[in-house]
């Protein structure tokens, strides 16, 4: 049974215990949706309002008694390693060699780490704001153990017990002896929340001195010039293939968790459990994917097919790492695949900036050529600038500089004011040349 099977099982048996109650909710939301001037936060109100367990008329005597909330639930689920998420297999995490993840994470102590000793995190919190009023009440977890992938989710049931929270996951982290951490955006948000909840608890925060791969710099890198959103959600539809759905918006998951605060009702809090873990698995899947660009390199090879906005991808991973030979090969290889015109341009100007810096000159050229061919002005102001400051051929930098003053009539004034500049000094010295060798052939008749 792969992932996609087992969390489909998973959910449909918290269906078949909630049915009734799913029902009622659905029912009522779309009730609540008719009205589209109220807030998320008056829409999940009044659904607490119109689903709430009514009360039974009490008997002489009686009380209600208020439901009871566990406060502190921990959940695992393990999926053997040749089980696929999408179209990636779990074990293949496995196989990343510590240089791919240098590549990845721009850290070289990745060189000597490979993720069977990696944890994957993922916080869902009462905010999205971070500070110290900011909640985790749910903290899940992920890690290869015993040739499977587990998911531990720590829940907090009642804010109250936070510090039994953090004091028992402190104990998981240091049983478990991680060597790194993964995330997507936890250097800007996870992490530092984390850590602001084990100082007030009085706890050691160990992940802080571990390596830390923070992918969403990685999917940047590799994948936003290529796809119109760097969600984890999203990407994960893209790139993994998995077949999820956009169970519940991040933005509503603190609201959620003050429905169940509210009204004790643990049904709230099963799809949040279920979008967490799924954020993890394709947290995994993405890396995956992403290690993979390197390590099927094979694939491209001259005259094998190959994407080529994935080359612009891994030409972006090796120049963050200062592999220029690689990066500028990349690069190469992006400028023969199919690319839209614009993101041609682009690498051709990268690529010529870089080979005018080393005074590669032909390369450069070519390059340039090119550009201008395509209508950028760009294209012709370094030719101009060559032909007139490295070369001396002042006819040629004319040339050049009349036919990018010609294309410059529809844009900026400055940009055709420097073109202006350069023609009129270009011809003072064609002028002052002219005279100069007139001045020379009359001097040698004189003699």
């Amino acid at each position: 049974m792969d992932i996609e099977d087992k969390l489909k099982l998973l959910k449909k048996e918290r269906d078949v215990r909630s049915r009734s109650r799913a029902a009622n909710v659905e029912a009522a939301w779309a009730k609540i949706e008719k009205n589209g001037n109220m807030s998320v936060k008056e829409k999940l109100e009044k659904l607490i309002s119109l689903t709430g367990a009514k009360k039974e008329k009490p008997r002489e005597k009686s009380v209600i008694e208020p439901r009871a909330r566990e406060p502190l639930v921990f959940m695992e689920n393990s999926y053997p390693l040749q089980t696929t998420y999408g179209k990636q297999r779990l074990s293949d995490g496995l196989a990343i060699r510590g240089e791919i993840l240098y590549k990845l994470s721009r850290d070289r102590i990745f060189e000597d780490l490979d993720l069977s000793t990696a944890l994957f995190i993922d916080l869902e919190t009462t905010g999205l704001s971070g500070g110290t009023g900011t909640l985790p009440f749910l903290i899940g977890t992920g890690y290869f153990r015993d040739d499977k992938f587990h998911i531990v989710q720590f829940f907090l049931g009642e804010p109250a017990e936070e510090e039994r929270l953090i004091r028992d996951f402190a104990g998981f982290l240091k049983e478990m002896d991680f060597q790194s951490v993964v995330t997507y955006n936890g250097k800007a948000f996870d992490l530092p929340l984390l850590e602001t909840r084990f100082i007030l608890n009085r706890q050691p925060f160990i992940l802080a001195d571990l390596p830390h791969l923070d992918f969403l710099f990685s999917a940047r890198s590799l994948w936003k010039h290529k796809h119109e959103s760097c969600r984890l959600f999203h990407l994960a539809q893209q790139i993994v293939e998995a077949e999820r759905a956009e169970d519940i918006p991040s933005s509503e998951v603190p609201y959620i968790y003050s429905m169940y605060l509210r009204s004790g009702d643990f049904s709230f809090i099963e799809p949040i459990l279920y979008h967490n873990q799924e954020d993890i698995l394709s947290l995994l899947g993405l890396v995956i994917a992403g290690a993979k660009l390197f390590i099927d390199d094979h694939k491209f090879t001259e005259g094998a097919e190959f994407d080529a906005m994935d080359m612009i991808g891994i030409g972006k991973i090796y120049r963050s790492v200062k592999d220029v030979e690689r990066w500028v090969e990349s690069y190469r290889r992006a400028l023969t695949g199919d690319l839209p015109e614009e993101w041609a341009k682009r690498i051709k100007t990268d690529l010529s900036f870089h080979f005018k810096k080393n005074e590669n000159w032909e390369e450069a050229l070519g390059h340039w050529k090119d550009l201008a061919s395509m209508g950028d002005l760009r294209g012709f102001e370094e030719l101009a600038m060559y032909y007139e400051h490295k070369a001396k051929d002042y006819h040629q930098a004319k040339r050049w500089t009349e036919e990018g003053l010609a294309l410059s009539i529809d844009v900026s004034f400055g940009r055709r004011k420097d073109f202006k500049h350069r023609l009129e000094r270009l011809n003072a010295k064609i002028r002052r040349q002219s005279e100069s060798r007139k001045a020379e052939k009359f001097g040698a008749r004189k003699r």
